[in-house]
């Protein structure tokens, strides 16, 4: 049965992955459908994580907006997802970034890594 499954799950999996880590400052091109419209709409900010892995991995990426922090968690392989864009590279020591939750201003901000 495991077999078939998995199978049926790379069938659905994307070619080819935009390669990011946490931390980095990512914008994920999203499809929304209005009714009978279809638009792009870009969200910007810092990747708190990815989770799991194959086609059920995903990630959540944190912004703020308007003093207001906002957090969206969308599936890695899903097809309403354009592209996604590495804007910088972050330096991070950890897998998660939930402490950055708590944070304001400056001090929830990552450095960026140099190569």
């Amino acid at each position: 049965m495991n077999e078939i499954i998995r199978a049926i799950e790379e069938n659905e999996m994307k070619q080819e992955v935009d390669t990011f880590a946490v931390g980095d400052t990512v914008r994920v091109h999203n499809r929304i459908k209005e009714g009978n419209r279809e638009r792009v709409q870009v969200f910007e900010g810092t990747v708190l994580k990815r989770q799991n892995g194959g086609d059920r991995e995903t990630f959540t990426v944190r912004k703020n907006s308007g003093g207001i922090g906002v957090e969206k968690t969308w599936p890695l392989h899903s097809p309403n997802i354009e592209k996604i864009e590495v804007v910088r590279r972050g330096k991070v020591r950890r897998a998660k970034l939930n402490y950055l939750r708590q944070r304001t201003g400056k001090r929830a901000k990552v450095k960026e890594r140099v190569f």
